[in-house]
C-alpha cells in the first residue's frame, strides 16, 4: 500500500499533537495535584469519586452527631453524680435525725438542713446543659421542668419525650432522660417494699423493713396492712386480692410472714388496738421525691410528745429512708445506663473515625495526582515528542534532488 507525503505528514502532524495534548494533561495533573478534574477524565472513576465524597460527608455528619450526643450525655452524668451526692447528704441527716436523744429543736434544725438539700436537689432537677437547654424537661428543653405550685409541693412541667441523635446509619441513641424517670419514678430492679406506720397510731410499734425470701413470689407485689384489733393479735389484709387473714397472735420482734410467705416484716414495741401498719410494694408506693422529702421534714418540725409520738416519727423515717434508696437506686441505675451509652458512642467514634480516613484516603488514591506516576509519563511522553519531532523534521529534509547532484 502506498502512503501519500500528506498523509505521511498528516500522521506525523496529528502524532505529535496527541503527544502535545497529553503532555499538557500530565502538566495539568502535575499543577494541580488533581488527576480527576472533570468526569471525562475517567467517568467510572468519577462516579466513584462522588460515591465516596457522599459517604465522607454521611461520615462527618454522623462524627458530629456523635460529639453532640457525648456531650450531652456527659454533662447528664456529671449532673446524676451530684444528684446522688445531695440524696446521700439527705440520707445522713434521716439517720442523725433517728437518734433518740435529739429534742424537738434538733429534729427542726435538721428539718432546716433538708429543706435546702431539697432546695439544692430542685436546682439541679432544673440544670442546663451547655446551651442553655434543660436537662431533663424532655421536648420542653427551654422551659423549667420543675415549679413550686400554689400549695408549696413541687410540680413537673416537662413531658415523656426522650431526645433521640443517629449517631451511625442503623443507631439511635438517647440522648436524655426526663425528669420524671429521675425524680418521680425507681427502678422496679432493686427497690424495696415500703414500709409505714399510721400517723394517727397511738401505740408504741415501730415497723422494720421487708425480709425477702423468695423474690420470685408473685405475692411480694400485693399491698399488705396489718391491723391490730387488740395489743396482742392482729390481722392481714392482702389489699391486692381483697382478702384478710387472722386474728394472729402477736410477739414483739417476730417476723409477720405477709401473702405466699415469700416476704416477711417485724414490728416491735406495743401497739394498740386500731394501730396499722402497711408494706406497698415500691413501685405502688410514692416515687416522688419531693414529696417524699416534703413529708419527712413535716415530721421533724412537728413537737414529739411522748412515747407514741417518738415511734410514730421513727417509722416516718424508716418510710422516708426506703423511699430515698429507692430512690438512690434509680438514679444509679439511669446514670449507668448514661455510662454505657458514653461508652457506645465512644466506639462508634472509633470506628467512625477509621471508615473516614479509609474513605478519605480512597478518595484521594481516586482523585489526586500520583506524582512518581505522572512524573515519569511526563517524562516519557516529553521524550517521544521530542524523538517525533527530530525524526520529523530529518525526513523532511529527504529529496530525490539531494541524490541527483551526486
Amino acid at each position: 500500500m502506498r502512503i501519500s507525503t500528506s498523509q505521511y505528514f498528516g500522521m506525523n502532524v496529528q502524532t505529535m499533537d496527541d503527544q502535545q495534548s497529553t503532555l499538557a494533561q500530565l502538566y495539568q495533573q502535575l499543577s494541580s495535584g488533581v488527576s480527576l478534574a472533570t468526569p471525562s477524565d475517567n467517568p467510572v472513576g468519577a462516579a466513584q469519586a462522588v460515591q465516596l465524597s457522599m459517604q465522607g460527608a454521611t461520615l462527618s455528619q454522623y462524627a458530629s452527631n456523635q460529639n453532640t450526643a457525648l456531650a450531652a450525655l456527659q454533662a447528664e452524668d456529671g449532673s446524676l453524680s451530684s444528684i446522688s451526692s445531695v440524696l446521700t447528704s439527705i440520707s445522713t441527716q434521716l439517720v442523725r435525725a433517728g437518734d433518740g436523744s435529739l429534742n424537738n429543736g434538733d429534729r427542726g434544725a435538721i428539718a432546716t438542713q433538708l429543706q435546702g438539700l431539697r432546695n439544692q436537689l430542685m436546682g439541679l432537677a432544673n440544670g442546663t446543659d451547655g446551651s442553655g437547654n434543660y436537662l431533663y424537661a424532655g421536648y420542653q428543653a427551654s422551659t423549667a421542668p420543675f415549679a413550686v405550685n400554689a400549695s408549696g409541693a413541687v410540680q413537673y412541667l416537662g413531658d415523656n419525650g426522650v431526645q433521640n441523635v443517629q449517631v451511625t446509619g442503623t443507631r439511635n441513641i438517647a440522648i436524655s432522660d426526663t425528669g420524671r424517670q429521675v425524680f418521680l419514678s425507681i427502678s422496679p430492679a432493686g427497690s424495696a417494699a415500703v414500709t409505714a406506720g399510721n400517723a394517727a397510731n397511738t401505740g408504741t410499734g415501730t415497723i422494720g423493713n421487708v425480709a425477702v425470701s423468695n423474690p420470685a413470689d408473685p405475692t411480694n407485689q400485693h399491698k399488705y396492712t396489718i391491723n391490730f384489733t387488740s395489743s396482742t393479735t392482729y390481722t392481714i389484709t392482702d389489699v391486692t386480692s381483697a382478702t384478710t387473714t387472722g386474728p394472729q397472735p402477736f410477739t414483739t420482734g417476730q417476723a409477720i410472714t405477709l401473702g405466699g410467705g415469700g416476704e416477711s416484716v417485724t414490728i416491735k414495741g406495743a401497739p394498740n388496738a386500731g394501730d396499722s401498719f402497711s408494706v406497698t410494694p415500691a413501685a405502688q408506693s410514692n416515687t416522688d421525691v419531693f414529696a417524699n422529702l416534703d413529708s419527712v421534714i413535716a415530721a421533724l418540725q412537728a413537737p414529739v410528745a411522748g412515747t407514741a409520738g417518738q415511734a410514730n416519727l421513727t417509722n416516718a423515717l424508716g418510710t422516708a429512708m426506703t423511699q430515698l434508696q429507692n430512690t438512690l437506686n434509680n438514679v444509679t441505675t439511669i446514670q449507668t445506663s448514661v455510662g454505657g451509652r458514653e461508652q457506645e458512642i465512644e466506639a462508634l467514634q472509633a470506628v467512625t473515625q477509621t471508615n473516614s480516613l479509609q474513605t478519605t484516603s480512597n478518595l484521594a488514591d481516586l482523585t489526586q495526582t500520583d506524582l512518581t506516576s505522572v512524573i515519569s509519563k511526563y517524562t516519557m511522553t516529553q521524550f517521544s515528542l521530542q524523538a517525533a519531532q527530530q525524526g520529523f523534521s530529518m525526513i523532511q529534509k529527504l529529496s530525490l534532488f539531494n541524490y541527483i547532484g551526486n
